[in-house]
C-alpha cells in the first residue's frame, strides 16, 4: 500500500480520483490540473520573493543572516559527541 506524506493510502486516492472523473469529466481534469499547477508555482515565486526581500532587507539593517548555519554547526558537533559516547555502546548491541 502506498502512504503519501498526508497520510492518505493508494485505496483513498484511486476513489478520490474516481469522484473527480465522475464529478468534472476526463476532459476537464488535464485543465484543472493545469491552473492548479499554476496557482501552486504563482504562490512559490511569492513565496521566494518574499524570502529575498526578507533576506534584503535584513543584510541592509546588519542584521546576522548567518545565524542558521552556526546553529546547523553546533547541531553538527552536538550529533558528533553524541555519536562517539554511544558507538561503542552500539558495537556491543
Amino acid at each position: 500500500m502506498i502512504t503519501l506524506p498526508l497520510f492518505i493510502s493508494g485505496t483513498e486516492i484511486t476513489f478520490i480520483v474516481f469522484i473527480l472523473v465522475m464529478v468534472f469529466g476526463a476532459d476537464k481534469i488535464p485543465e484543472i490540473a493545469r491552473g492548479l499547477g499554476k496557482g501552486m508555482r504563482v504562490i512559490k515565486d511569492a513565496t521566494n520573493d518574499i524570502k529575498t526581500e526578507i533576506t534584503k532587507s535584513a543584510e541592509k539593517t546588519g542584521i546576522d543572516t548567518d545565524i542558521t548555519t552556526d546553529i546547523k554547526k553546533e547541531i553538527d558537533k552536538v550529533k558528533e559527541d553524541i555519536d562517539q559516547v554511544t558507538g561503542p555502546i552500539k558495537r556491543q548491541f
